[in-house]
């Protein structure tokens, strides 16, 4: 297959998609509040705010600010509701040991991936800084820092939101959360001998693969673990429609799996197919595995926050079906200038270009879901990190499709430019939607309020502050090197002189953001440890914030 053909192929495919779209549009696929949107809330329940993270006072502003709910007056309706919450309730505390392991397990990785980070970052502008010891240089530590991230950090918060939310989704306790905990036990397991041979100066020398294959062989086992129960509560749902956060759960779960066992094959790959397939794995394990998980999550918190359903529940299925149409060969433009096929690059190209459909889709969809509820952001610290987390995916996703073309690759391609994109996927769009998630979902796992309301609002602005500096720095240093990078008239050293500054900015921006980290890990362990007033039960089941919601 030729490049000719290969792009008229997706031209093809993307003016087909178009017509569809205009298709969908004429047949009024996009009215707002259809049934499907609904099945994530109760009997009588739209309209009522729901976030756990606030006091009283401030859930009864948050009601203010989308308006007044009405409990429904019919005693039949009422009578259902109210065994519908029962319900939830069950299902909250069927899952509350589980995802609490799991949650707890992500805030020690946060920690330690931070950590990790921090003295990588300060190393790039001061080599000299602790280098006593050979796991301390910054070959191992920058590994270290990745994979504590990509396997500690981010699979543990989704594994523990989404082991929460999906028997919520389906109205059913957790079937089999014995399974979770030992999948648990042994993915950390792999995952500290992993670390520990890579700080030892064993791993395989691929990104985002660099744990030696036969480590590997206990997340697999733990990651198999882990989806049983998922996929035994699935089984046993009590609703007929699979909301959209299934869909995305469930294929991420899915997906997962399938790349990594393809990736770590012993003796598969060589050469430049080896390399292809790293840029295959290393791209997707963001865009089907961490992707669907933050999208799940933002589609299910954000309406229940607000009491209002999706604007458009078709926008979202559009949304999921174009990623997985989509996104699969993205991974080769990293490989521009290689010698790989050209139709195999040129494929990536296009298909970058053709994700710009699933992330407009979701982008309006959370636009108009949000369109005169703006206000909720000054007083729900959940949707205030996912909206924002939300914005941050519209942001990475055009931009990484945009990064793909030749003319501009050719600049940022090495460069400190891809840091800082590679960061506003997985820190400003993942992990903050991840944050948001966490933020509602302790109060309820614990029965227990957040004990310091201000904390979660310094946690915000840290994180928030720190990742600006260090994106914005990164990003205009990243430029400046490769265009010294290109200039034949200047020698190397300029292309690294030139971010020196900028290599500061980022070290300070994430001391800022690590500093936010330990601010979250203090406030979740005042939690754990149960400082603070006490809450029995969910939030709707909180006497004083019923009783101050329906006096707002």
């Amino acid at each position: 297959m030729d490049t000719v053909t290969t792009l008229l192929l997706a031209f093809v495919i993307s003016v087909t998609g178009l017509f569809i779209f205009i298709w969908s549009l004429r047949k009024n696929l996009f009215d707002g509040d259809p049934a499907a949107a609904r099945v994530i809330f109760s009997e009588g329940e739209i309209g009522k705010v729901e976030e756990p993270a606030l006091t009283p006072q401030q859930l009864a502003s948050l009601q203010d600010t989308v308006g007044e709910h009405q409990m429904p007056e019919d005693p039949a309706r009422a009578a259902l509701m109210h065994k519908e919450l029962e319900e939830r309730l069950q299902a909250d505390r069927s899952t509350s040991l589980v995802s609490f392991v799991f949650l707890s397990c992500a805030i020690v990785w946060l920690i330690i991936a931070s950590s990790a980070g921090l003295i990588s970052s300060i190393k790039l502008h001061q080599p000299d800084f602790l280098t006593s010891q050979a796991w301390l240089t910054f070959g191992r530590l920058r590994t270290l820092h990745l994979n504590a991230v990509a396997y500690g950090w981010c699979p543990m918060a989704a594994f523990g939101v989404a082991i929460w939310t999906i028997p919520r989704l389906l109205k059913t306790e957790l079937v089999g959360g014995r399974f979770a905990l030992l999948g648990c036990m042994l993915w950390n397991a792999g995952l500290i001998a992993g670390l520990g041979s890579i700080a030892a100066g064993f791993n395989s020398g691929l990104e985002w693969l660099e744990i030696p294959w036969q480590i590997s062989i206990l997340l697999v086992a733990g990651g198999a673990l882990i989806a049983l129960p998922l996929v035994y509560t699935l089984q046993n749902r009590r609703v007929k429609h699979l909301y959209v956060s299934i869909w995305y759960m469930g294929a991420a779960l899915f997906w997962f799996p399938v790349l990594y066992l393809v990736a770590k094959m012993p003796g598969l790959h060589f050469g430049m197919e080896q390399a292809t397939m790293n840029w295959w794995y290393g791209h997707n394990v963001l865009g089907l595995y961490y992707t669907p998980i933050a999208l799940a999550t933002i589609y299910y918190f954000l309406p229940k926050i607000i009491g209002r359903p999706i604007q458009s529940y078709n926008l979202s299925l559009l949304g999921f079906w174009a990623l997985a149409f989509f996104y699969g060969q993205v991974g080769g433009h990293h490989l521009i200038g290689s010698p790989v096929p050209g139709w195999l690059v040129t494929l990536s190209i296009v298909q970058s270009i053709m994700m710009i459909v699933p992330v407009i889709a979701f982008s309006v969809n959370q636009h108009l879901t949000m369109r005169g509820h703006f206000k909720t952001l000054i007083y729900s610290p959940t949707l205030r990190f996912i909206v924002l987390g939300g914005m941050m995916y519209t942001l990475s996703s055009l931009q990484g499709s945009f990064e793909a073309l030749r003319s501009i690759n050719t600049i940022t391609h090495f460069t400190h430019f891809t840091v800082a994109h590679a960061h506003l996927g997985l820190y400003a769009f993942f992990t903050l939607t991840m944050f948001g998630a966490m933020y509602f979902v302790m109060p309820r796992v614990m029965s227990w309020e957040w004990p310091y309301p201000r904390l979660i609002a310094l946690h915000f602005w840290l994180v928030v502050i720190g990742f600006a500096i260090y994106f914005v720095g990164l990003t205009i240093g990243g430029v400046l090197q490769g265009l010294d990078m290109l200039d034949p008239a200047k020698p190397f050293m300029d292309s690294v002189r030139v971010t020196i500054p900028y290599l500061e900015a980022r070290s300070v921006g994430g001391g800022i953001m690590t500093l936010g980290h330990l601010v979250f890990a203090f406030h979740f362990v005042a939690m754990a440890l149960r400082y603070g007033p006490a809450r029995i039960g969910p939030a709707l089941f909180h006497k004083s914030a019923i009783a101050a919601t329906q006096g707002a």
